[in-house]
């Protein structure tokens, strides 16, 4: 099958592609509902969990999508094309290993062309122990109010202190404050949130259901955004801890980045969604990496993550230009163009299928 057959439209079709393709397998789908919210066509939303293989194998592999909802555009294409792909499945029965899809991490962003939840939450700095006092981003504290300004498009003085910010503390210093997440601005970029999610909460469960038994855990999260048009940079996403970074190497390959280290296309965030693992499945031994595809040039992202916000605090705004700022997030963190969809599903099996040959027992 052409692998561009895989992507979907929007988020209800890639459901549907979702469901039908778990179907073809004998597969059931446990669908996770989100209360009290809707598409934006009006769709139900939720959180579609399939699970393919052996219900007590001890190796299981977790691929997740939309974590951050429109880049489930992505994410969904890669997860179909797996359930469609009879090599990859047959391997999977005969090794008596399981695959875990998650298909819409984050099903509100996904169908509203957000990349944020319905909070206006980053789900990937939502994993952390909210019992504990929130980390203070000092460096965003500076920077908020150029980040989502007052009008869209920014005015020249915006762009002129964005600038001199930059060049006073370096692109790695403006990306750090920008991304690492924060806690105080609920109206912000990369707001982390003040408690968990229901999407935090709603995988958790997902994680403990599934994965309390395994002996050996391997979690791949797939994003856009980051980097070259089409590469699948291999983001390490586990704890900051040596022999862990050595396992995904071995799992993965010696070109797993790292924002520990820094050499990883993305700052040191905290709060990502694959530390789950290590509270809801404390038993195995465990590796996870982001899988991160690039779009478009990075200042465009920016600026369309930027608008996108702007958007959300002000429902005001014409309908033509929250039409033309949604365009812009499609593509900023989508292509929809076949090379780039054959070429990011390539790299997906691939991850996948070194995933598994590492999840099966030795010896």
């Amino acid at each position: 099958m052409d692998p561009s057959e895989h992507f979907a439209a929007s988020y209800g079709e890639a459901r549907h592609k979702f469901g039908v393709a778990a179907g073809a397998r004998g597969l059931a789908i446990d669908a996770h509902v989100m209360p009290d919210r809707r598409g934006i066509d009006g769709e139900v939303l939720a959180m579609d969990v399939a699970r393919l293989g052996d219900r007590a194998a001890s190796g299981l592999l977790l691929i997740t999508s939309a974590t951050h909802g429109i880049e489930g555009y992505c994410g969904s294409g890669c997860q179909i094309g797996l359930l469609r792909d009879d090599a990859f499945v047959d391997g999977v029965r005969d090794a008596r290993l399981a695959v875990l899809f998650v298909h819409a991490v984050n099903p509100y962003g996904f169908s509203h062309g957000r990349r944020v939840n319905e909070d206006n939450v980053d789900l990937n700095r939502n994993f952390r122990d909210f019992a504990a006092p929130l980390p203070a981003n000092a460096a965003y504290a500076e920077i908020h109010s150029l980040l989502v300004p007052a009008t869209w498009p920014p005015p020249p003085e915006n762009e002129a202190r964005i600038g001199a910010y930059i060049a006073k503390h370096g692109e790695r210093a403006w990306q750090a404050a920008v991304s690492i997440g924060q806690h105080a601005y609920p109206d912000g970029l990369f707001f982390g949130g003040t408690q968990p999610t229901w999407s935090n909460r709603m995988l958790r469960a997902v994680l403990r259901e599934h994965g309390a038994s395994c002996r050996r855990l391997a979690w791949i999260d797939i994003h856009t955004g980051l980097g070259p048009r089409g590469h699948g940079e291999k983001i390490y996403a586990g704890r900051d801890a040596a022999a862990n970074m050595e396992r995904a190497k071995r799992w993965w390959g010696a070109d797993i980045t790292s924002f520990y280290e820094g050499s990883s296309t993305s700052a040191a965030v905290t709060g990502t969604v694959t530390l789950a693992a290590y509270d809801e499945c404390p038993q195995a031994e465990y590796s996870a990496i982001g899988l991160e595809y690039g779009t478009r040039p990075l200042p465009e992202v920016f600026n369309a993550l930027r608008a996108d916000h702007w958007r959300h605090n002000h429902p005001e705004a014409s309908a033509a230009q929250r039409e033309a700022i949604g365009i812009e997030m499609r593509r900023a963190f989508y292509d929809d163009a076949p090379d780039w969809q054959q070429t990011v599903y390539a790299q997906a099996r691939v991850a996948a299928v070194n995933a598994m040959r590492h999840l099966q027992p030795t010896g």
